[in-house]
């Protein structure tokens, strides 16, 4: 019996994230399931140590309260890591994701974007969390570029996951490194016209 089972690893239990809906805005049909398939594609090991992902209306950071000096747009998500006894959560900003005060067009947008916009926002906070709790070896100088990239990187391999079988993927396959040489010589020129 032991020879059998010798080398053999034991089924690890799945890290769960336990998301609780705190807002009072309604969110678009089947968010909840995004919000469980997003995070489920998200390795374990990089959730590990994460409690909660908290939804609310509109974030209210602690710092803040005593400012007079109005802020310019809402925070979209915030990392809460580790504290005493109080594991690391995430908060996302329903309100700053759907924008429930501004005009129709600005709300369609907001909503028809909704789900690719969580998921950027669950990949940059869940980056924050892996870098600054798990990854060691990043300087903190180095720590956003890290996290961009990372988040950038989800990103990328979530959406073609999803779409692999649409009729706008298939189309636009073929034209994929044209467009990305494209984006990249654009950036080079913005950049070089910042420099002067």
């Amino acid at each position: 019996m032991a020879i059998k089972t010798a080398g053999i690893r034991t089924a690890e239990k799945s890290t769960r994230i336990k998301i609780e809906n705190q807002s009072s805005i309604a969110l678009p049909k089947g968010a909840d399931e995004d919000v469980q398939k997003i995070i489920s594609f998200i390795p374990t090991e990089h959730i590990r140590g994460l409690e909660k992902l908290r939804l609310v209306d509109f974030i209210k950071t602690p710092q803040l309260k005593g400012m007079n000096a109005p802020i310019k747009g809402d925070l979209p998500g915030l990392y809460h890591p580790r504290t005493q006894n109080q594991a690391a959560w995430l908060e996302i900003s329903v309100g700053a994701l759907l924008q429930p005060t501004e005009k129709f067009a600005k709300r369609w947008m907001a909503k028809t974007s909704f789900k690719s916009n969580l998921a950027g926002l669950v990949f940059s906070l869940v980056g924050q969390h892996y870098y600054l709790t798990l990854r060691h070896s990043v300087k903190k100088t180095n720590l956003e570029p890290q996290i961009r990239q990372y988040a950038q990187k989800n990103l990328k391999d979530w959406s073609e996951k999803n779409s692999v079988n649409s009729k706008r993927a298939k189309f636009f396959k073929p034209l994929r490194p044209y467009m990305e040489r494209w984006a990249k010589w654009l950036n080079k020129k913005a950049a070089a016209a910042q420099k002067k």
